[in-house]
């Protein structure tokens, strides 16, 4: 009987499939490592109240295939808006509320991608699905966003808005 609840136990535990997150970066610890890697750069700007925000990390940041993607071709930063810290952009030094405020952040969360020298590529603002959210990652580290926009971009692929 012990044997059957041990087996049982392994099967159901093997089943499982658990959430993986990502592995985020302090904002100058990740603008040195894209530097240095020549990666793009997604930052996460949330706040400790924003319910969005945590959605946005129970699913979409949790989801395999899109921590898997953001790994191997970002380097990854979260960043709270209301943070008292300083932090380094384009060689000044600013607060998180500036660096949202520059990007023309008007609500969180908002997602902002930035080339590895830390020029601006673009800005979603809002909770995006881990199936939409997927495409405008490949959309961005594939180079996409230089020849076309993201709704011709999914007709392309065949893929629905």
């Amino acid at each position: 009987m012990k044997k059957t609840i041990l087996l049982l136990l392994v099967l159901i535990i093997s089943t499982m499939s658990f959430a993986k997150n990502p592995r985020w970066n302090k904002f100058d610890d990740g603008m040195k490592l894209a530097k240095q890697s020549g990666k793009k750069i997604l930052v996460d700007v949330y706040t400790d109240w924003c319910s969005w925000c945590k959605t946005m990390d129970a699913k979409t940041y949790s989801d395999k295939n899109v921590v898997d993607y953001l790994e191997k071709n970002f380097v990854i930063i979260k960043l709270n808006a209301e943070a008292k810290e300083i932090i380094t952009y384009s060689g000044h030094q600013i607060s998180p509320a500036d660096f949202a405020q520059g990007m023309s952040l008007t609500g969180y969360p908002s997602t902002v991608f930035l080339k590895s020298n830390g020029e601006a590529i673009t800005m979603l603002p809002g909770y995006i699905e881990p199936g939409k959210f997927i495409h405008m990652l490949r959309f961005i580290a594939e180079n996409h966003y230089e020849k076309k926009k993201f709704p011709d971009y999914l007709q392309e692929k065949g893929i629905k808005p």
